[in-house]
This record gives structure tokens, sequence and C-alpha cells, in this order.
């Protein structure tokens, strides 16, 4: 079932309104120095979740795309400037929306007779979720994390496989968007 969310966490990085793109680096680094890049290895001994195949082939040729346009090419560990990693997480939220759902009049009768106004309130809760996909990129001579970009959604759910890879597409050309970052920011 959390395989289920954090996929779901992943497609519902969309282009819509509620979509939230960030990024931080370390405003030492001279970033026009790296030109290559690798993938962390995963330790296959974590017992964290890990993106299903298909999301994990999808997030990672999104960001290899978005790497290769920037003009850093993949090549072996050893030879790597910059090491690549990506973060999935899904956090539950709660939503809770009060308002007035009727005005009107009552007349009444009796000893004192005459109209009188009523309110009925509403108060609807809601629960949902809100994904985020980090992807990292840490100078490989160092170990130290130069540049982290972040992008957070609601969970919605995509039927197709089209839709999902056009999805992954957006969140990660908005987050790396950012990378390099620019001089001044």
């Amino acid at each position: 079932m959390k395989k289920l969310f954090i996929a779901a966490a992943v497609l519902a990085l969309s282009a819509c309104s509620t979509l939230k793109s960030s990024s931080d680096f370390d405003p030492s680094v001279n970033f026009s120095q790296y030109q290559s890049y690798a993938w962390v290895e995963k330790n296959n001994t974590e017992t964290e979740y890990h993106l299903d195949g298909l999301m994990d082939q999808r997030v990672r040729a999104a960001i290899e795309t978005q790497l290769s346009q920037k003009g850093i090419s993949k090549v072996d560990k050893p030879n790597a400037d910059l090491l690549v990693n990506y973060i999935t997480k899904v956090d539950k939220k709660i939503n809770v929306d009060t308002f007035n759902s009727h005005f009107g009049y009552n007349p009444y009768y009796g000893p004192r007779w005459g109209l009188a106004g009523s309110m009925q309130t509403e108060t609807i809760v809601r629960e949902y979720e809100v994904g985020t996909l980090m992807v990292d990129l840490v100078d490989n001579k160092t170990g130290k994390l130069i540049w982290r970009g972040t992008i957070a959604d609601t969970v919605r759910e995509q039927s197709t496989p089209q839709e999902r890879v056009e999805t992954i597409n957006q969140a990660i050309g908005s987050v790396m968007m950012n990378y390099p970052p620019k001089p001044g920011q």
C-alpha cells in the first residue's frame, strides 16, 4: 500500500496551481565546474521504500533529459563531477472549512410574534496527501550536497502511462529550471 502512495505522490507532481517548486544551494560553489554526473548507487539492503520499476525509470529519464539539456553528461561514478539522487515522500494534511450554508428568515407566532433570522453553519474536514520529490546533486569529490530541488503537489491519480510520463516530465522540468543557480540568487 505504501508503494501505491509514493507512486501516486510522484504522479501528483503536475503543472497545476498547487505545484510548489523550490531549490537551495551552496553559494560558495562554482557550478560551471560540473560537466558530468552519475547516479547514486542504491543500497539493496535498505528497508525504505523505492519507487516501482516503471516510475523509477520515468523519474530517472526526466532528470537525465534535463541534465543533458544543460550540457551535463552521464559517465561512470569514478569520473563523475556530480552524484545525482532523488527522494520521494508523502505527507497527510487536513483541511478544515467552516462556512455558513443557509441564511433566511423564519416567521414565528406566539405570544410575541414576528420574524427571526436563521443561519446554518457547516464544517467540512478533508484529509489529503501532499507528495514531495527532492532531487539532490552532490559533489563527487567532497561528498557534500551542493544543490537540492524540491517539488510538491497534492496527490492525484493519472490513468494512462502517457499521462504519468507527461506529469513526471513537467515536475522535473519545473524543479530543474533552477539549476544551475543564477549569480546573485
